[in-house]
């Protein structure tokens, strides 16, 4: 698949699903993108980027992804990144850590979650529990800065 087959088969399966502040999800998956390219991300993290939640939300099945046109690579970026029910974060960490190519996926994906102006619109406890929930993740993947 070419990479704008991607984006156009991930904003179609993220289609009328919106983020915690009620905007459309494709515009996060289009920051992440855009993150990883900006991070000097190839083309197989940049596919993965825009697929990075298709299995988490169940956009994608996980057959589809099995199957899908995509290098071996770019699949197994989408598959680190995707949480898995009762995994520990660090399990998690690990896993992206251990994947060619996912890092830079998960850092651009924490750094648009953790946007300022995307948290204040969201309500004081939820705002503080994502932040935190975030800085953990960013120091358990040795993004601390």
């Amino acid at each position: 698949m070419t990479l704008a087959e991607i984006e156009a088969t991930a904003r179609a399966a993220h289609a009328g699903q919106t983020d915690k502040a009620g905007r459309p999800y494709a515009e996060h998956l289009q920051a992440v993108a855009e993150g990883v390219r900006a991070g000097n991300g190839d083309e197989e993290q940049i596919a993965a980027a825009w697929l990075h939640d298709a299995v988490e939300d169940e956009a994608l099945s996980a057959q589809w992804l099995r199957e899908a046109a995509l290098s071996s690579r770019t699949k197994d970026i989408v598959l680190a990144v995707t949480k898995r029910a009762g995994e520990p974060p660090e399990a998690y960490a690990a896993r992206i850590l251990a994947t060619p190519g996912a890092l830079l996926v998960k850092e651009a994906d924490l750094a648009h979650n953790a946007d300022p102006a995307r948290l204040a619109v969201l309500d004081e406890a939820t705002r503080e529990r994502l932040t935190e929930k975030y800085a953990r993740m960013r120091a358990l993947l040795g993004l601390v800065r």
